[in-house]
């Protein structure tokens, strides 16, 4: 019996609804002759330590991982002893759409801060950042940022310098949530390092299926403290692969080659195609600035139901008429143009009426 999906259906959901990427299926493919040793204990996980250090500086550690909520609760939880907290951005994944897992799971208290574009200041900090030694108050003693952010805006280099600098000043450490960390860098036109290890970054959540690969992400550790206790947090919160050679194969392939800035410029250039075609169309309209892979538009409900009928995408803000549309790897101007005719057809429609 074969069964299979129609591979002409695409969409602007999320950059997870796209497949493999070729050169990530021809590594899990390399990896997979022989037998070795399980649970990390293998040639690529090995090769991954090394291109840590290479890639991010002497002291960092990739540890692999099944998923990107297991990365977030695990590298909070390396920060944090039982009565910590973490300061993030109101719209953050960790406080929106993990379902309570770094505080059911993780047993830490989230203090979210409404942020006007999703970007964390020393100023909007200062919000949460108070109460040390008041045992009636979780102790804020971590910061998560995310880069991107949910709303597809971009940290600078400086930006998270400083932000960095004033968490450390108050004694917070400061976890970066890096599931589209390629496509700020390639964005921006810096390294991956640029934006983490050198402003002063002290654990990261290393993004991998949103741009191309199978499953698996990375808990980069930038501190040799920080990756001795690693295994043990990564076991006991179910993320250890017995299989790992095939999670770290894939990253290798991502983060030792430049892929990762193949796939992310590719992305992100089709995420600026789309938004171009918001600005031509009457009636839609951009939210945030598009400076990664994700357009943020507003447009009439009614347009949105109908467009969907033909693309798949989610509602952001349904009272306000705010939509999501993300670029993946394998968008592809085809996909781009016809999608722009769709909108443009409905907002006809529409305003015809």
């Amino acid at each position: 019996m074969s069964l299979s999906h129609d591979s002409t259906v695409r969409g602007f959901a999320s950059d997870n609804y796209s497949g493999v990427h070729p050169e990530i299926l021809q590594a899990i493919d390399r990896a997979n002759g022989g037998h070795q040793s399980a649970y990390g204990d293998d040639y690529y996980t090995a090769e991954l330590d090394q291109l840590a250090q290479r890639t991010f500086g002497s002291q960092a550690a990739i540890f692999p991982v099944f998923n990107g909520t297991g990365a977030n609760v695990i590298a909070l939880q390396s920060l944090l002893p039982r009565w910590g907290a973490v300061i993030c951005a109101a719209s953050a994944h960790i406080n929106v759409d993990e379902n309570g897992a770094p505080e059911r799971i993780g047993g830490m208290k989230l203090l979210p801060v409404e942020t006007p574009d999703g970007k964390l200041t020393p100023e909007l900090l200062d919000r949460e950042a108070w109460g040390w030694g008041d045992e009636h108050r979780a102790q804020p003693l971590a910061v998560s940022i995310t880069q991107a952010t949910e709303l597809g805006t971009l940290y600078t280099p400086q930006e998270i310098e400083a932000l960095s600098a004033h968490a450390h000043s108050k004694g917070m450490r400061v976890h970066l949530d890096g599931s589209r960390l390629g496509n700020a860098a390639a964005a921006l036109g810096v390294s991956l390092r640029a934006l983490t290890t050198d402003v002063g970054v002290d654990i990261v959540s290393l993004g991998g299926t949103k741009n191309g690969m199978l499953l698996g992400e990375g808990v980069l550790t930038l501190h040799t403290e920080l990756a001795a206790d690693m295994k043990y947090l990564r076991k006991m919160n179910m993320q250890l692969g017995s299989k790992m050679r095939f999670i770290s194969a894939q990253l290798l392939e991502l983060y030792g080659t430049d892929l990762w800035h193949r796939s992310a410029s590719h992305s992100n250039a089709m995420a600026a195609q789309l938004a171009q075609a918001v600005r031509q169309s009457e009636g839609a309209e951009l939210v945030y600035p598009v400076q990664a892979n994700a357009v943020f538009a507003k447009l009439p409900n009614e347009v949105a139901d109908r467009l969907r009928e033909k693309f798949r995408f989610y509602d952001w803000d349904r009272v306000a008429g705010h939509v999501r549309w993300m670029c993946s790897f394998d968008t592809t101007e085809a996909d781009v143009l016809a999608f722009s005719a769709a909108l443009r057809e409905e907002l006809t429609s529409y305003h015809g009426k």
